[in-house]
């Protein structure tokens, strides 16, 4: 049986990891290349590295520290942010990421992600989608959660997967940062339609929240957070002893 990951994330925004309520809000937290560290020695089976306003701001992903965190860490890296090309795809590789997230870009041109997988394989391609519902539809926000797309979220997500996409991280705006526990509906409806491994990221509280994700939607393949993580809340150790707990596979 495969194992579930557990995976922190880094909203990095002018060389600064930050973190907000639903994408709003967002205040200082610590340096990426410290806090990677950090978690790449406790615990952590992969790290996210996002430069959230690289799209909305339409510049490229800070790359000076992007290396600087990938020199510190020996667990897989996914990085993300102004990802628009195959030449980004390129940029952020050479710099240390193990994979690439695509987000808005990919909205903009859904070619990307068939292309850069032909490149680089699916297993590099990651589709990241923030997600949030509107008039009770799942739909695409992009740049950073501050547009709203029209697009139904579930069959964006299921094209993406046909073009190439090897990951999805599905990023619950409703749920971001309220500390509720994981949208388990959204998920659940995003699992019944790819058969790539997907990521759940938006709401973590606690403990319970993780046990709570992996037992009710058990295709999903790994847990992201931010808030619990990075303000001592739960212990990546403590967590993964409570997942055990519960019979739930982890790398320990």
């Amino acid at each position: 049986m495969i194992r579930k990951r557990i995976i922190p994330c880094l909203d990095v925004k002018n060389g600064r990891v930050v973190k907000g309520i639903q994408f709003e809000g967002l205040s200082d937290v610590s340096s990426p290349v410290e806090l990677a560290k950090y978690y790449s020695d406790n615990g952590a089976d992969e790290l996210v590295f996002y430069d959230i306003t690289a799209s909305f701001e339409e510049r490229a992903l800070f790359t000076d520290i992007l290396r600087e965190v990938a020199y510190e860490i020996f667990i897989p890296l996914t990085v993300g942010g102004g990802i628009n090309t195959v030449e980004d795809f390129d940029r952020v590789l050479k710099c240390g990421a193990d994979k690439v997230s695509v987000n808005s870009g990919a909205i903009r041109n859904p070619g990307l992600i068939s292309e850069a997988a032909k490149r680089y394989g699916n297993q590099c391609v990651v589709l990241s989608v923030d997600v949030k519902r509107v008039d009770g539809k799942f739909t695409v926000f992009a740049k950073g959660g501050r547009e709203n797309t029209g697009m139904d979220a579930i069959e964006w997500i299921k094209k993406g997967v046909e073009r190439g996409a090897g990951e999805i991280v599905v990023n619950s705006i409703d749920t971001d940062g309220v500390k509720g526990g994981f949208d388990l509906e959204m998920l659940d409806a995003v699992c019944a339609v790819v058969n790539v491994p997907v990521i759940a990221s938006g709401g973590a509280g606690n403990k319970t929240d993780f046990v709570d994700l992996f037992r009710r939607v058990p295709k999903v393949s790994a847990g992201l957070a931010a808030s619990i993580f990075h303000f001592g809340g739960v212990e990546i150790a403590d967590l993964k002893k409570e997942l055990c707990e519960n019979d739930i596979l982890v790398r320990l």
